[in-house]
């Protein structure tokens, strides 16, 4: 009988020992468990710079695309319009020294110049020069200036924005191509009787809109002349 006991202790502790190595062993206390997890230290240190480049990129491209909208709208304003400084009392009382005036480029390619119209263009003797006056008469026109009075073609223009009244004689037939162009200070100015009929190659644009001053701020009054009622 002993034997027998011994023999079946023998094996059931040979079964035990089988079967515990197949077993992951047990962690002892205080002993560090390894972390079977996937190691995620690399992906959360990129992380910060994929987020700065997510950033930083359509920024970028909103700001590039803003420059570009902002210098279309730069070119396209300056293609149709310009802006100018009076210098000078030639035009008084209509415009002061150092007032700022909007011009419209394309008022005479969708249009004609009319008798009354505020006009900039290239001084003819100097082109770098722009000046600003008012245009008196039209291709054919003729134009005669005594006892101080303008008239165009026989018709005595009523002016209710000049300074004063012409102290000076002269007289013209407007050519064709051209226009004739006087400033407001009529005694005081630098204009057709001065120098002749300004070719309408120089013309810039038509003066609309007055910005600065704020007091003066406004748009530009143009007369058109009546000349069957002489105004």
């Amino acid at each position: 009988m002993s034997q027998i006991k011994e023999t079946v202790l023998e094996n059931i502790t040979t079964s035990e020992t089988t079967t515990a190595t197949d077993l992951p062993p047990t962690p002892r206390k205080n002993e560090p468990v390894e972390d079977l997890r996937p190691d995620s230290t690399s992906e959360l240190e990129s992380t910060p710079q994929q987020l700065e480049k997510s950033t930083i990129w359509p920024l970028l491209w909103d700001f590039l695309q803003t420059l570009l909208l902002a210098l279309l709208l730069y070119g396209g304003i300056e293609l149709i319009s310009a802006r100018i400084r009076v210098e000078g009392s030639s035009m008084h009382p209509t415009f002061e020294d150092g007032e700022v005036v909007i011009v419209s480029k394309l008022a005479y390619k969708f249009g004609e110049p009319q008798r009354g119209d505020v006009v900039i263009f290239h001084y003819p003797n100097n082109p770098k020069e722009e000046y600003i006056k008012r245009i008196i008469g039209l291709p054919g026109d003729r134009v005669e200036i005594r006892d101080g009075q303008i008239r165009v073609n026989g018709h005595v223009l009523e002016e209710p924005y000049i300074s004063e009244e012409p102290n000076y004689t002269y007289s013209l037939t407007v050519p064709a191509g051209t226009l004739f162009v006087l400033g407001d200070n009529r005694n005081n100015s630098n204009d057709s009787h001065n120098w002749g009929p300004l070719p309408m190659k120089l013309v810039i644009g038509k003066a609309v809109f007055v910005y600065w001053p704020l007091s003066k701020f406004g748009v530009v009054e143009h007369y058109t002349f009546d000349l069957e009622s002489g105004s």
